[in-house]
């Protein structure tokens, strides 16, 4: 295996809306392109492709930290065919002495320590350092990362997250859709399989940001008794970009998987959440009545520590390298 197939092959591990994996590659002498898979396009959830651009742009990201970790520089052009919309990215790679970023290539042993953890998490609180340094990485890629941490916003942004899955279930197809990507047919190598969806929190006192995938098949550890309430000590984060254009959508992409991976570097558990931002009612609100800020909201990640004695989650089916690769 070549070291851009290497790199390509660790890209795959990026986030996805469902773990639907809406890419494809094709790699050449010295240069990897990134498309989008229109026939992995969650059209009842993702209506205007945004979830579906993000995902490749945190794949993207992963692919920039899989080559900087190969010391390998790589020049990026995002939307480089206006007459090809399917045509996210193109990656020229040079080879050369410390040519790869050391930053970005600081990432890599997180790519494949990631996991999406739906668990309830630690009553730790993260250190404000950590936080400034997540918000550091999003920056980095030329988006911003906007931490809730006021308590009356944040219950705010829980309840307009759990609003947006509401009126998302109130979609014509959006059931059907869920279904089928949390029952995938044996042998598939993508969805959310049952061993990552996890129990209700039943002491919980306010509104989960969780999004409902149905019967979960890993059950919530119970806090040990006289502990109070089901409230954990997890962040909520705001992904926002200056626009709201597809090239925006790729950068929050990017932005995601850099906050992922610094996060999961630090210790700490990360959720996507990207229900409110699906939904054009409860984006407006994010952005106005909760961000109070011009830039547009992208996705919520929730980052916390991992709950005490919480086993190990194991990765997700990826589909394999051969799959997706464009001749």
């Amino acid at each position: 295996m070549s070291q851009l197939e290497a790199a390509v092959e660790d890209a795959l591990r990026a986030p996805s809306v469902h773990n639907s994996q809406p890419w494809r590659w094709r790699i050449s002498t010295g240069e990897v392109r990134l498309y989008a898979d229109e026939e992995r396009h969650l059209i009842a959830t993702d209506p205007d492709r945004r979830d579906l651009v993000l995902s490749c742009g945190a794949a993207l990201h992963h692919l920039c930290v899989a080559l900087a970790a190969r010391d390998l520089a790589a020049d990026v052009r995002r939307l480089p065919d206006p007459e090809d919309r399917t045509l996210l990215a193109t990656v020229s790679v040079r080879h050369e002495p410390r040519g790869g970023d050391p930053d970005a290539a600081a990432l890599y042993p997180a790519i494949a320590e990631r996991r999406t953890d739906r668990r309830r998490m630690s009553r730790r609180p993260i250190p404000a350092d950590h936080l400034q340094k997540l918000v550091e990485q999003a920056s980095r890629t030329g988006a911003s990362l906007v931490p809730v941490t006021d308590p009356a916003r944040r219950q705010k942004l829980l309840a307009v997250i759990a609003e947006g899955e509401r009126l998302l279930r109130e979609e014509p197809g959006y059931a059907s859709e869920l279904w089928v990507w949390t029952h995938r047919l044996s042998g598939c190598h993508d969805g959310v399989p049952a061993s990552h969806v996890a129990a209700s929190v039943i002491d919980a006192i306010g509104p989960s940001p969780l999004r409902h995938f149905g019967t979960p098949g890993r059950a919530q550890a119970p806090w040990q008794p006289g502990h109070g309430t089901g409230e954990d000590a997890a962040e909520l984060l705001v992904v926002t970009t200056a626009g709201d254009d597809v090239l925006d959508h790729l950068e929050a992409g990017e932005a995601t998987s850099a906050v992922l991976l610094a996060a999961t570097g630090l210790g700490h558990a990360t959720t996507p959440l990207s229900q409110a931002l699906e939904v054009d009612r409860t984006r407006l609100q994010v952005r106005r009545d909760i961000l109070h800020v011009p830039e547009h909201p992208q996705l919520v990640v929730r980052v916390g520590w991992p709950a005490t004695g919480a086993p190990a989650l194991p990765p997700t089916p990826r589909r394999d390298l051969h799959a997706v690769l464009m001749t």
